[in-house]
Formats: C-alpha cells, sequence, structure tokens
C-alpha cells in the first residue's frame, strides 16, 4: 500500500520555524521527485516546493523562496521541508506528494505530475 505521512504542522507565531516530514512507504521513493504543496481555506492548492529524484534539483515558489528548504533523505524514505521566518500568510493545509514522471522547472508546482499525495497537516502562523 502506498503511503504518503506528513507531520510536524502546527500553530506557530510570525518570525517563527516549523519542519515538516513526510514519510514515504509502499513505491520506490529513490525514483520519484517530492514535492510540497499547501492549501488555503478558499485559495486554490499551490506548489510550494520540489526536489527532483535524479539530481537533487530543488524548485521554490516565489512566495517562499530564500525562507523554506527542501531536503530528502532516500535512505529513509523521507522528505522534509523547513520553514523559517513564517508568515500569517503560509497559513494552511500542507501536502506533500510524489511524482514519478518528468519534473522540471514549468512543471514542478502542477499537479497532474503527481501520482501520490498524503493527508496533509495543517500550519497556522498568528500575527
Amino acid at each position: 500500500e502506498v503511503q504518503l505521512v506528513e507531520s510536524g504542522g502546527g500553530l506557530v507565531q510570525a518570525g517563527g520555524s516549523l519542519t515538516l516530514s513526510c514519510a514515504a512507504s509502499g513505491f520506490g521513493f529513490d525514483d520519484y521527485a517530492i514535492g510540497w504543496f499547501r492549501q488555503a481555506p478558499g485559495k486554490e492548492r499551490e506548489g510550494v516546493s520540489c526536489i527532483r529524484s535524479s539530481d537533487g534539483t530543488t524548485y521554490y515558489a516565489d512566495s517562499v523562496k530564500g525562507r523554506f528548504t527542501i531536503s530528502r533523505d532516500n535512505a529513509k524514505n523521507t522528505a522534509s521541508l523547513q520553514m523559517n521566518s513564517l508568515k500569517p500568510e503560509d497559513t494552511a493545509v500542507y501536502y506533500c506528494a510524489a511524482a514519478r514522471g518528468s519534473i522540471n522547472r514549468f512543471t514542478w508546482h502542477w499537479r497532474s505530475p503527481y501520482d501520490y499525495w498524503g493527508q496533509g497537516t495543517q500550519v497556522t502562523v498568528s500575527s
């Protein structure tokens, strides 16, 4: 059974930090790019960051560049999203997702390349 399980969400004050984790099982983690998406109430789900499997190339949304860092540990089948300098507008449910197909700078933030999704973890940033 394929599973992606996010953890690490919570309530934090503006300016604070959180680290989200994504634990994967049931598929060949090494062969998949891992993306992080978020969805705020009343808004579309948007791509936050992605790390490719082939060469470790990373991508970030402009809104989080310089504040968030994505990483992966293929030995542990996990991915992480370190979030610093959090802002109230970062409040959302955060999802990790896995993509077997081609991921590049044009496609990483699309939902369609991703084959598997986690259930999400809530991040709330208070002002």
